[in-house]
């Protein structure tokens, strides 16, 4: 039998096909009682199976009308779309943690070879950005976004 993880994210790749669309937007408790379930457990699936490494970026909005978003982002899109749609990714501030998972990704891709990966994830690391937050991860961002452009611009 399926954990109860397992069926969470089968019901959520379901409701994101038979969306249509490239999201799906549900409500977190309501969710939690359909599969009986603690809110934590809701939380647990979307952390770990909806990551940026397999395609999806989750957005949450807490509150009493709060939601949860989650965006399918392909990759095997033009490569204009693939390159905006990573850039937006990143935006305006990304984590070091945040900037590894999108590389991960586009190795997994083979977008970037391993020695890219490598040489970029050095050069976003915290111990080379040696300055006060939030102005590391806007730094960060700017360097992100500048080398993907130059990857992009000669993808293939």
């Amino acid at each position: 039998m399926s954990s109860l993880s397992n069926i969470i994210e089968q019901y959520l790749n379901k409701l994101i096909q038979q969306s249509g669309e490239k999201f799906v937007e549900i409500q977190r408790n309501e969710l939690a009682e359909k599969f009986d379930c603690a809110p934590s457990q809701i939380n647990y699936v979307l952390s770990t199976r909806f990551t940026i490494e397999k395609g999806y970026v989750v957005e949450s909005r807490r509150g009493g009308g709060g939601f949860v978003r989650i965006v399918k982002v392909p990759l095997d899109a033009g490569e204009l779309d693939m390159a905006s749609e990573v850039i937006n990714l990143v935006g305006e501030r990304i984590s070091e943690r945040g900037a590894n998972a999108i590389l991960s990704r586009l190795l997994e891709e083979d977008i970037i070879t391993s020695r890219e990966d490598a040489i970029i994830k050095a050069c976003l690391a915290r111990n080379v950005l040696r300055i006060g937050l939030p102005a590391r991860d806007q730094l960060r961002s700017n360097i992100l976004k500048a080398v993907l452009m130059v990857i992009f611009k000669y993808y293939k």
